[in-house]
């Protein structure tokens, strides 16, 4: 039993100190814009003066004014009053925006790490993360981190300030009072306390079930067409119904916590205002204290818990702004694996090396094992084998989305680890299986590895990559709107922007990752034409399954389980007659007996 509650105090006290780095994190983004965050403060203070000051002259002018019949008196405290609340609404109109420009400047600053860093994340991390929940960090957890700058925050912070200046205002009032008034907080503190571990961990399951949703929703709506295929519309309908649930229901259960939470400052509001008004009509009977005192104690005791409630209230959105913050700064504290070198990458002749180069995803599951291979500037390399051989691993090694456990990849003699990602990736283009297209139009799509080119340089690419004829009979030409992941266009029309796009950037290595893989016949031999024109002239490495398309390779490489088990040019490698062979002759015979699908 002891043990069970040592551990939680022991957690508890892990979250606190958690929340407090949380907090002083978030504060020091606010650091570039402190001269807002000053000017927010300064305002801050002339609203705690002026609800300090107000229940003060309460206070005299029904002792003074009020008692002696002193009508000139009485109007100048009216009139004070008035300039003291107007300037109390003026000084927190203020406060609240210039705090809310500051919050917005640390939440773009935030939004633009968040996206900087998904941007340098090793590939491997991103892969085994879902879009959805990297997406909802981005969006849900940064709105929640801008609701607490642009709404709590402030208010929190003008709540606190008020609170000093009352109890500064009843001190010197009346020490007796004072002293019975502020009895609640110990009582407040505490409450706070325990409030505040209830609802951190229920926000905390508010933003992982958020995310969960967005990441199903996210994937959903890209499988859409697979969904209705499969005819699985219902039942994805019902398990995103149990993630929203999830969410619902996490959202619930943190409202029901931090909601008894005013509740329950009111009940301490009214047991502290009865102390108040008991022991003040004593002391006035006795003579010890004015009437006016005792009024504008009482005034003083509902000021004090009108703050109270204010953060009350905010501590909701500062939790779940807290909870969102973790997941955030989680992210942008992963460590980005792959460190560029000290140098840039020469112009990049097309010599390449692996050296005994060793990789692996998973440490107990070698995708690679001890492999070499030399290619010479100029040279085509195609890259056949087995589906999960390694062969797309392969070339990720050569463009450095991954490192090598052991051995090395060298360009030219450099190895790729001793220059900086920018200056290697500059000179490489890639075009893959699946041509990813961007919103935007035709033109910006060509133009994307080349910001710098003219639309005739653009137009040249196209017509080199076959794409000219099929852009100019899109409605708009080159303009058009490919839509989201180009959906606009065929699978064959965007692999012919995709090569457009390689073609334009004049890349010293090519990659061609199944670039034909998914295309029809009379599209593949477009493809195939532009492709030549392409290959020329620089060392390419073509991973391929169609082994029609690696004929003309200079050296074919046959990876199979990890190794390089064979290599040589197609006719050399048939005359062997063994996996390569074996693999070409599966490909376009089949024995009569079988069908199209057993072979």
């Amino acid at each position: 039993m002891m043990h069970g509650m040592r551990r939680v105090a022991q957690t508890e006290d892990e979250h606190a100190q958690n929340t407090r780095a949380v907090v002083w994190r978030l504060v020091k983004y606010l650091a570039p814009y402190k001269k807002y965050v000053a000017v927010a403060l300064l305002f801050t203070l002339v609203n705690a003066a002026a609800q300090g000051l107000g229940p003060m002259l309460i206070g005299r002018a029904i002792d003074g004014a009020i008692s002696q019949g002193d009508k000139m008196a009485l109007l100048g405290i009216v009139v004070a009053l008035l300039v003291i609340y107007l300037a109390g609404m003026f000084a927190m109109r203020f406060q609240m925006y210039a705090m809310s420009v500051a919050g917005q400047k640390v939440l773009a600053d935030l939004r633009a790490q968040v996206f900087k860093k998904i941007q340098a994340l090793h590939l491997q991390f991103l892969e085994g993360s879902q879009a959805g929940d990297l997406m909802s960090r981005l969006t849900n957890d940064i709105d929640a981190i801008n609701n607490f700058f642009s709404q709590s925050l402030a208010q929190m912070i003008g709540s606190l300030f008020a609170l000093v200046g009352i109890m500064t205002a009843m001190l010197s009032l009346d020490w007796r009072l004072a002293l019975v008034a502020l009895t609640a907080i110990p009582i407040v503190l505490y409450l706070t306390k325990i409030f505040s571990n209830w609802s951190r961990a229920a926000f905390r399951k508010t933003r992982t079930t958020i995310g969960d949703v967005s990441a199903e929703m996210e994937e959903q709506v890209s499988g859409v067409k697979v969904a209705q295929a499969f005819n699985r519309t219902e039942r994805n309908v019902g398990e995103f119904a149990k993630r929203n649930a999830a969410n619902r229901d996490a959202n619930v259960n943190a409202n029901a916590v931090t909601s008894a939470f005013a509740p329950a400052m009111n009940v301490l509001s009214t047991l502290d205002l009865a102390l108040v008004a008991s022991y003040g009509g004593y002391l006035a009977i006795a003579g010890a204290v004015s009437v006016g005192t005792v009024i504008a104690f009482i005034q003083y005791v509902q000021n004090f818990f009108r703050p109270i409630q204010t953060v009350a209230q905010m501590w909701t959105v500062a939790q779940s702004a807290f909870a969102a913050a973790e997941r955030v700064f989680g992210l942008l504290d992963k460590e980005v694996e792959l460190v560029d070198g000290p140098q840039r990458m020469p112009r990049i002749e097309g010599q390449v090396r692996f050296e005994d180069v060793s990789f692996a995803y998973d440490p107990d599951s070698p995708v690679l094992d001890s492999v070499s291979l030399n290619a010479d500037p100029g040279q085509t390399v195609a890259i056949v084998g087995p589906t999960g051989a390694g062969k797309t691993t392969l070339v990720g090694l050569l463009a450095r989305f991954y490192d090598v456990d052991s051995g090395a990849v060298r360009i030219d003699g450099l190895d790729v680890r001793e220059v900086t990602q920018a200056s290697l990736r500059s000179q490489m283009g890639m075009v893959t299986q699946e041509p990813f297209l961007f919103s935007g139009s035709v033109m910006d799509n060509i133009r994307y590895g080349r910001l710098d080119a003219s639309d005739e340089d653009v137009i040249a690419a196209a017509i080199a990559a076959n794409a000219h004829d099929f852009i100019e009979r899109l409605p708009k030409g080159y303009e058009t709107e490919v839509g989201e992941r180009g959906g606009m266009l065929s699978q064959g029309q965007r692999q012919l922007i995709a090569i457009a796009r390689a073609v334009l950037a004049d890349p010293r290595i090519l990659i061609l990752d199944e670039a034909t893989a998914s295309i029809d016949t009379r599209t593949e031999r477009l493809i195939q034409q532009a492709l030549d024109r392409l290959l020329a002239g620089r060392t390419s490495f073509v991973v391929a399954h169609r082994l029609s398309t690696v004929r003309n390779a200079d050296v074919v490489l046959v990876v199979d389980e990890g190794h390089i088990v064979e290599r040589g040019t197609h006719r050399e490698l048939m005359s062997r007659n063994g996996l390569y062979a074996n693999l070409y002759n599966r490909q376009f015979y089949t024995p009569p007996e079988q069908s199209p699908l057993a072979a």
